[in-house]
């Protein structure tokens, strides 16, 4: 009887051991984390506190950085893997899969009093291209017609994918920026930094200026063809929100696929993905999209569709029919 006891006990011990280690860790992109924080405290509760899933927020540079040293099981990322974070990976011996998660409309915002309503994409680089460092400092230097209130500039920092995204979108090459700006990693203090100050703009993923609608104006993005768009859903979904529109991602590495909780994570967010990423103020896959993500994991399909490179302007449909590389 004693030896039950004690065999019991063992085994309590041992199983709570393993609970304990049971974690999923994640990191990367404070665009991404809203969706992942979702999928995660759902499945948390699935299991019943028998997996623990650890969500950070150091940016989709930040999150490369671990992800490729081996740190992290996934990486959130608001734009496809570098070629430099391709290699380091390489180098390290880390393969990974590519899974495209949801679209987002990187959203540009300035404060309620702002007069501006609209943009175009050459006004955007007239204020955030490197050229305009110290000398685009009013906004009337942007357009005659905004007045001559001072230009307080608010965005992400070098480490994020949504500042790789905008500047190449915007000024044609990633990382291409001025740099006397206020940038953050975190986009809530964005938020309070456009919100505060009459003469503010700032960029950040369209999830954010949802949850602040009474804070921010959101300004339309004049597209390819000359029509101003404001972000929606709907304009992600018709393509006419141009060119601020963008498939979001996870990165799955592959040994870390091999635990099963890291498995049973990453197919529980394929299968509530969509559900969850309307949750949160994003725009879903097709359905058809996710079913792909579980398929290329089956097939062994890894690597990256993208050529090391932020890629503008790409369609899911696009993006579905290339082959991965590494």
């Amino acid at each position: 009887m004693h030896k039950t006891v004690l065999a019991a006990a063992c085994f309590a011990l041992f199983a709570s051991a393993a609970h304990a280690d049971a974690i999923v860790k994640i990191d990367g992109s404070s665009t991404v984390y809203p969706i992942t924080e979702a999928v995660a405290e759902d499945f948390q509760k699935s299991t019943k506190g028998a997996v623990k899933v650890t969500v950070g927020i150091s940016g989709t540079g930040g999150g490369f950085k671990k992800f490729c040293r081996g740190e992290t099981d996934i990486s959130d990322a608001s734009r496809p893997i570098l070629k430099k974070e391709m290699d380091d990976c390489a180098k390290a011996g880390i393969k990974y899969y590519e899974l495209p998660v949801a679209f987002d409309a990187l959203t540009v915002v300035v404060n309620p009093k702002s007069k501006v309503s609209q943009l175009t994409v050459a006004q955007l680089k007239t204020m955030w291209e490197p050229a305009a460092q110290g000398k685009v400092t009013k906004w009337n230097q942007v357009d005659a017609s905004f007045g001559d209130a001072n230009l307080k500039l608010f965005g992400p920092g070098s480490d994020s994918g949504t500042f790789d995204y905008f500047t190449e979108a915007v000024n044609g090459k990633s990382k291409a920026s001025r740099g006397d700006y206020t940038a953050s990693e975190d986009d809530n203090v964005l938020v309070q930094g456009v919100a505060r100050d009459a003469g503010a703009i700032g960029y950040f993923g369209y999830a954010y200026y949802v949850e602040n609608k009474n804070k921010l104006k959101a300004v339309a993005i004049v597209n390819p063809k000359g029509k101003a768009v404001l972000p929606s859903e709907q304009a992600v979904i018709d393509g006419s929100y141009s060119p601020l529109s963008r498939p979001i991602f996870i990165y799955v590495n592959e040994k870390s696929l091999e635990k099963p909780e890291v498995r049973q994570f990453v197919e529980f967010y394929m299968k509530n993905a969509a559900a969850l990423t309307s949750e949160v103020k994003y725009v879903p896959l097709p359905a058809k999209a996710y079913t792909a993500n579980l398929e290329h994991i089956a097939k062994k399909k890894l690597g990256t569709v993208f050529g090391g490179e932020a890629d503008v302007g790409a369609t899911i449909e696009e993006l579905m029919s290339r082959e991965a590389k590494l």
